[in-house]
């Protein structure tokens, strides 16, 4: 008898879930096309009333030029830097140097620095000659050479 009304009742069961997904899938309509003008592109606008555009670039291009920092071994002074070592590639001599921060370079003939340039590089040190002493140029250059320790070559 215990059988008998559980399947009747698995059936029942089964038969109501049927007859429910009909009604579901009636009930799931596609959205509504919304109107057209809701997707209409409209350029932002900004009243300022005196105060600044936060969207108008502050720098205007060409002023960023114009006070940009040297960077890397153009900033530093012939002063400042450490000679490491010497490097043959090609028959020209690339020398490697330290920045005050610790970063080593490469340089070779020509590279400019804050206050001078590179004047020769041989096998064991490297000419430079100073143009400016703090900023004030140099009646007459004067040349600075900086060598590698005998032990390191």
């Amino acid at each position: 008898m215990k059988k008998i009304v559980m399947l009747f009742l698995a059936v029942g069961l089964v038969l109501w879930a049927f007859q429910s997904l009909p009604a579901q899938e009636e009930q799931q309509e596609p959205p509504a096309k919304p109107p057209e003008e809701i997707f209409e592109k409209q350029a932002p606008t900004y009243d300022s009333e005196g105060r600044r555009d936060p969207f108008k670039d502050l720098l205007a291009g060409s002023e960023i030029e114009e006070r940009g920092e040297e960077e890397g071994v153009t900033s530093y002074t012939i002063d400042d830097i450490i000679l490491i070592g010497i490097v043959k590639v090609k028959s020209k001599y690339i020398a490697i140097i330290n920045g005050p921060q610790g970063f080593p370079y490469q340089i070779k003939v020509g590279d400019k620095f804050a206050n001078g340039f590179v004047l020769t590089i041989d096998d064991s040190s490297v000419v430079f000659r100073q143009t400016e002493d703090r900023g004030v140029p140099l009646t007459r250059p004067r040349d600075i050479t900086k060598e590698i320790n005998p032990e390191e070559r």
